[in-house]
């Protein structure tokens, strides 16, 4: 069985939902809710799962691990090993404050940013899983601790325009996981981020 695995980060937890750190759980459940799947809490994975039976022997995994986002890549670990999965069939969705907010990147390598829950998913996979990045601009004003800026709450503006764009996450991810990191670059890097994904 083909099995890939999409997971969005985040904090587990009413008080961080909204919150710039929890983007990745807003896009996965978006996609989730697009396909009509239904989560389920899976405790031994740490995580709530979303299963997308695409075709028989194909399985599309959306993961929400239930950890804190500093140990993240432990629910990644232990469902790569349960289903044998490769590290390149590993999909992770994140909020990234090195990009305007609101654009969309996808890249294969790479440090963790100064992300807690990239590094956790380095430390317990290991690099070469996909990463797909949504930007949440930088800290404003710039010396505002970095803690407290991805635990905030987006601006009545900004989450206008998160709302806005969601469902262009969601087709670019829809992109990402249909053609592949390489096409999904070409075709997601060059669009401005105000045009819809109609991938």
């Amino acid at each position: 069985m083909s099995v890939t695995l999409i997971a969005g980060l985040g904090n587990p937890g009413r008080e961080y939902a909204g919150t710039r750190h929890n983007l990745g759980f807003a896009v996965v459940e978006a996609l989730a809710a697009a396909e009509k799947l239904k989560w389920e809490h899976e405790s031994h994975f740490n995580a709530d799962l979303a299963r997308w039976d695409v075709r028989p022997r194909v399985t599309r995994l959306l993961v929400k691990p239930q950890s804190f986002m500093n140990d993240s890549g432990h629910a990644l670990r232990r469902l790569v090993d349960f289903h044998q999965a490769p590290i390149e069939a590993v999909i992770v969705v994140y909020d990234d404050l090195t990009i305007e907010l609101g654009r969309i990147k996808v890249s294969v390598t790479g440090s963790a940013g100064g992300h807690n829950g990239v590094a956790s998913v380095l430390e317990h996979l290991g690099d070469g899983f996909v990463r797909y990045r949504i930007g949440i601009g930088a800290p404003r004003p710039p010396e505002m601790d970095l803690k407290d800026f991805v635990l905030g709450k987006f601006t009545p503006e900004q989450n206008q325009l998160i709302t806005q764009q969601l469902n262009t996450y969601v087709d670019g991810l829809r992109l990402l996981i249909n053609r592949g990191p390489a096409e999904a670059m070409n075709l997601l890097h060059r669009r401005d981020h105000h045009e819809p994904e109609n991938a």
